[in-house]
Order: structure tokens, then C-alpha cells, then sequence
């Protein structure tokens, strides 16, 4: 059951790459670093010194970028390999006591798979919200969901699987209504 749970958190923190890529990898490696979570060996380097560093300036310029309209959705375009890669680190960082073919195929298709759907959604979101002046309100919905969704992930643990369906949900609803609109009438 535990493996199970860590596969969720891992899938779920890799959703949350959606929102800011660099802010789910910051908070993972503070709490590692005050001992609140154990990341699979070979990780623990997400919680160093330099790493911390790295994440936290990443952070916030990806923040700040993200309130400049045009250049936070040129950003959040270019940005969806990095996610993919961040959303495979986040999940594999958390299962690693398995067999690493099942481990990094469920951290690449699973946690990739998962960070790239998460973000390119968003950034369709961004893209229309940017057009309708309502970007910056959009912006600090990613900010407070790109903080707080991990912070309470990491709290209670079973709170990602709520995530990943709730994430499901709105993904499903925002590409149906994609589908309606892109219908001739």
C-alpha cells in the first residue's frame, strides 16, 4: 500500500508541475531537507544547498515572468519538456523501491505523461485568459494551487489521489468544451 501511495504522491506533485514548474521541485526539496519526507535513494541531492538555490531563483522568475502577459504564455509554451522532465524526476524521486523498469516507466510515461497534459492545459487556459484580460487572476490561481497543493500533499498524503481526480475532471471538462467550440454550428 505504501509504494502505491508514493506512486499517487509522485503522479500528483507531477500534476502540479502544471501550474509552476519550478515551485512543486523547491517545496520537494525544503521538505526534504527538514527531514518531512524521504525521497528514493539517489534523489536526496533535491534538497542540497545548490538545488534549493537553483529552484528557488527558477521560481521566481517563473512567477514574475508569468504576470508579463505576452512573454508568460511564450514562456509557458517553450516551457513543456521542462515540465515533462520535471513531472519524471518528482514521481521518480518517490518510487524508488521497485524494479527500475516499472520505476522509470511509471516516472516517464506516468509522471511525464501527467506534468505534460497538466501543463499544455494550462497553457491553452493561459492563452485564452491572457486575450480576455483576466491573465493576472489566472496567474496567482497557479501560484496559490502550484504552492499549496504540494504543501498539502506532502501533509496528507492520501490528498493526492484527490488531486489527480479532481485534476482529471477539469482537464476532461476543458477539453470537452475545446471539442464543442472547435464545432461547426
Amino acid at each position: 500500500m505504501e509504494m502505491v501511495l508514493a506512486v499517487f504522491v509522485g503522479l500528483a506533485l507531477s500534476a502540479t508541475v502544471g501550474f509552476r514548474i519550478f515551485t512543486p521541485l523547491l517545496l520537494t526539496g525544503i521538505f526534504e531537507r527538514i527531514d518531512w519526507i524521504t525521497l528514493s535513494e539517489g534523489f536526496s541531492w533535491v534538497g542540497s544547498t545548490p538545488a534549493l538555490i537553483a529552484f528557488g531563483a527558477a521560481t521566481i522568475f517563473e512567477v514574475l515572468v508569468n504576470y508579463i502577459p505576452a512573454v508568460g504564455s511564450f514562456m509557458k509554451l517553450i516551457s513543456t519538456p521542462v515540465a515533462a522532465l520535471a513531472g519524471i524526476l518528482l514521481t521518480a524521486a518517490f518510487i524508488g523501491d521497485m524494479n527500475p523498469f516499472l520505476e522509470w516507466s511509471i516516472a516517464i510515461i506516468g509522471g511525464g505523461g501527467v506534468a505534460t497534459v497538466s501543463h499544455a492545459t494550462l497553457t491553452a487556459v493561459k492563452g485564452v485568459s491572457d486575450t480576455t484580460l483576466v491573465g493576472p487572476a489566472v496567474s496567482v490561481a497557479e501560484d496559490v494551487t502550484a504552492t499549496i497543493a504540494p504543501i498539502l500533499i506532502f501533509l496528507m498524503p492520501v490528498l493526492a489521489i484527490v488531486f489527480l481526480l479532481i485534476m482529471a475532471f477539469v482537464i476532461y471538462r476543458l477539453y470537452n468544451r475545446f471539442l464543442r467550440k472547435r464545432q461547426p454550428a
